[in-house]
């Protein structure tokens, strides 16, 4: 299982659409940053490689994610960066400059970067024996921002940060996603499938919604 995570963002909603700040993922959290966090629960638990989409401040993210790969004796190739020159656009197109990565026949586990999140939560993730599945917390503040679930009978039956249908459960979606091969392959086409629209500040969640509005 490879990991794909997206670390190419300016922090918008944090700090304004102009800003030099450090990326969300290096904020600290007793004393460790999100990515080194991120690092050594995803080595910890098995991870071969590990992608990070960057953009915005991207050698002193990838500064720490080489220091943290040493600090723990990984190897230098357990981390591979891609970066997304359109960072500012959308994370549309940060998931788009992965697009290799998904469809080289891997099982996905997809992260965003800027989650605090206790170690167990990705631990059954990955060892689900569901090859795709999305993480839900239904402790949440109702809103815009957020990202919802929406299940009916078991079955998701909506996802977006707009959320129209008739549901059991609702939950936010902490940004966790673990895909089949045959599911990444599909999200690979609808991420191109918008980018070839030239839609610009498009979130990639749009194009994970049209698979799953696809799949019987």
């Amino acid at each position: 299982m490879k990991v794909i995570m997206l670390a190419a963002g300016i922090g918008r909603r944090l700090h304004g659409e102009e800003n030099d700040q450090l990326p969300k993922a290096l904020l600290r959290f007793g004393g460790k940053t999100l990515l080194s966090r991120h690092i050594e629960i995803l080595y910890g638990l098995g991870i071969k490689q590990m992608i990070v989409v960057v953009g915005h401040r991207k050698e002193t993210l990838l500064s720490e994610a080489l220091s943290t790969i040493a600090s723990i004796g990984a190897p230098e190739n357990f981390l591979q960066s891609i970066y997304n020159p359109r960072y500012q656009e959308s994370s549309l197109l940060s998931l788009g400059v992965a697009d290799e990565t998904l469809r080289a026949g891997d099982d996905i586990l997809f992260m965003d970067a800027d989650v605090l999140y206790h170690p167990e939560l990705i631990r059954r993730i990955i060892q689900s024996a569901h090859k795709n599945c999305f993480s839900l917390d239904r402790e949440f503040e109702q809103g815009d921002e957020p990202v919802k679930v929406c299940l009916r009978n078991n079955r998701i039956i909506d996802f977006g940060k707009k959320v129209t249908n008739d549901f059991d459960i609702i939950g936010e979606w902490p940004g966790f996603l673990k895909m089949s091969p045959e599911i990444a392959f599909n999200v690979a086409d609808a991420v191109q499938s918008h980018i070839t629209k030239d839609i610009k500040f498009v979130d990639y969640e749009d194009a994970m919604r049209d698979v799953l509005f696809s799949m019987p």
